[in-house]
């Protein structure tokens, strides 16, 4: 009987450390955007990240080969790996065009805007000069992507009718200034600004109900 305790035991802290290991990489990503958010991608040591996340920095080099391809993992777990949810979702939308713009923005604001996510937009931004090859991973799997979802959105309007005729790629840059923008304010202004009034969901549906009144065909 002893035997079976031990043995039940000992299968016991076998699987928690399979389950922690399994858990690591998301571990890793996690304490890496916070760090990143708080403190730029320059400034954040990998020590830093792997001692956030519980482990050790060899640790850390088993799951990702420099802090780059960590930060790549951030951007593409955070914000591209969105983007096939979203282009099913709106493959299955049966309400107009104007409802699906409307969708997008709020969908956007609650799954990243208002999540710790949205300052990789700012980071990006602010460290653009300094790590070409990251700007140029997430021109890739975000940017190109997140253009062609709002192209595809706005060309579904003119197609059916409900919009009148524009040049589609200008237009997207209507919705995401207001992505940058929000993006921008979340982690810059807001958090210094105690009389902000700014309300984001609100904000987002003045903008698209305005935009709505220059596209819609009358």
């Amino acid at each position: 009987m002893p035997h079976t305790l031990s043995s039940s035991a000992e299968n016991t802290g076998i699987h928690k450390r399979e389950r922690r290991k399994e858990a690591r990489p998301q571990e890793l990503l996690d304490a890496a955007l916070a760090l990143f958010v708080e403190k730029g991608f320059a400034a954040t040591r990998v020590e830093e990240i792997a001692t956030r996340a519980g482990v050790s920095k060899g640790t850390l080099f088993l799951y990702f080969n420099s802090k780059e391809d960590l930060f790549k993992a951030v951007i593409r777990s955070n914000l591209a790996d969105h983007f096939p949810v979203w282009n099913k979702e709106f493959a299955d939308f049966t309400g107009s065009t104007a409802a699906m713009v409307h969708y997008a923005m709020q969908s956007w604001w609650e799954r990243i805007g208002n999540t710790t996510a949205s300052g990789i937009t700012k980071l990006v931004t602010s460290e653009a000069s300094n790590f070409p090859d990251v700007v140029q991973f997430y021109e890739a799997e975000v940017m190109r992507p997140g253009h062609e979802l709002f192209k595809k959105i706005l060309q579904r309007g003119i197609d059916n009718g409900e919009f009148r005729a524009f040049d589609t790629d200008s237009a997207v840059y209507s919705l995401v200034t207001v992505i940058v923008f929000l993006s921008m304010w979340k982690h810059s202004l807001s958090p210094n600004c105690a009389s902000s009034i700014l309300q984001p969901e609100i904000f987002l549906r003045n903008h698209v109900d305005a935009l709505m009144h220059g596209w819609l065909h009358r």
